[in-house]
This record gives structure tokens, C-alpha cells and sequence, in this order.
């Protein structure tokens, strides 16, 4: 695991609201969930072999998964 410097956003109350990281910390976590997508969508295809769709509507539902987000 990378090593993570953050900051906290806090409230008046002292309760921690938001986290501050540096950006290339940030862009890691990113590139990290990215892989962590696709090792997920080669799951389940895999698990389910017989269950071929075509490339193009494989694509449109892991976008339509991915503006869920």
C-alpha cells in the first residue's frame, strides 16, 4: 500500500468531514480503482462462462456501472 500523508476537514465539533491528499496520492487511488474495475468485470465474466454478450454492449454497461459511481 502506498503511503498516505492526509489531512482532515473538520466541523466545529471536531467530527472529521473530508480528507485532504496530496494529488498524486490521489491519481494512484485512482489508477488503483480503475484496476480494481476491470479485475472485477473479469470476474464476472469469467464466473459465467456460457453467458457471452457482444463487446460493444460489454463496454456501454461498464460505463453506465461507472457514471453510477
Amino acid at each position: 500500500m502506498i503511503g498516505i500523508k492526509e489531512r482532515y476537514v473538520t466541523d466545529e465539533q471536531g467530527q472529521r468531514t473530508a480528507v485532504i491528499l496530496d494529488l498524486e496520492t490521489y491519481q494512484k487511488m485512482l489508477e488503483d480503482l480503475d484496476m480494481l474495475d476491470a479485475i472485477h468485470a473479469y470476474d464476472e465474466v469469467t464466473a459465467n462462462p456460457g453467458e457471452a454478450i457482444p463487446f460493444e454492449q460489454a463496454v456501454k454497461e461498464i460505463e453506465s456501472r461507472r457514471s453510477d459511481l
